[in-house]
């Protein structure tokens, strides 16, 4: 069974950001089922029970603009988050690059890493990020609330929610073998 996701932030990222998050998991499947999963963000709202919907709103060959829509879950209590992103799926990298341009968290750049490790894979996303430009508070806001309280507690639930759904097929798939 897959350990709960790890979560690291701090401030200050890469230059111009003040807000780094970096959430991780070890998933017990093989790369390509993870990477599979990781970019058919469609197919999000079927398998990550927190997505409300997933839209690609333009199309390109390896990514797009993308809304989403999620809810961030406070006890019994939901908060429903959107945003919308450039996406780019960079196949040789097994990598997957978003940037925020709506949503409270616009410019807001996150990249998805996956590497193969010990029979699974090891699966990183990272968000770097200025802020809202809300004065006075907007630093303050970024780095206490947004991005700990939503930003990783959306994260880490995607990961666990991508791990529960690959492992699944994975041990499907031998069972049947």
């Amino acid at each position: 069974m897959t350990s709960a996701p790890d979560s690291v932030w701090w401030p200050p990222g890469s230059p111009g950001a003040d807000l780094r998050i970096i959430d991780r998991l070890h998933m017990r499947a093989p790369i390509e089922r993870v990477f599979q999963a990781a970019t058919d963000v469609e197919q999000w709202p079927g398998i990550l029970g927190h997505y409300r919907w997933v839209s690609m709103l333009e199309r390109q060959a390896d990514g797009g603009l993308v809304e989403m829509a999620a809810w961030r879950p406070f006890g019994r209590l939901k908060y429903p988050t959107w945003w919308v992103s450039e996406m780019w799926v960079d196949r040789a990298a097994t990598a997957v690059r978003y940037r925020h341009v709506r949503g409270i968290t616009t410019g807001m750049d996150v990249i998805w890493q996956l590497q193969p490790s010990n029979g699974g894979t090891d699966v990183s996303i990272v968000h770097e990020w200025a802020g809202p430009g809300w004065p006075l508070i907007g630093r303050a806001a970024a780095i206490w609330v947004i991005g700990p309280v939503f930003i990783s507690g959306i994260a880490s639930r995607t990961l666990a929610g991508i791990a529960r759904h690959v492992e699944r097929i994975s041990w499907n798939n031998e069972e049947s073998s």
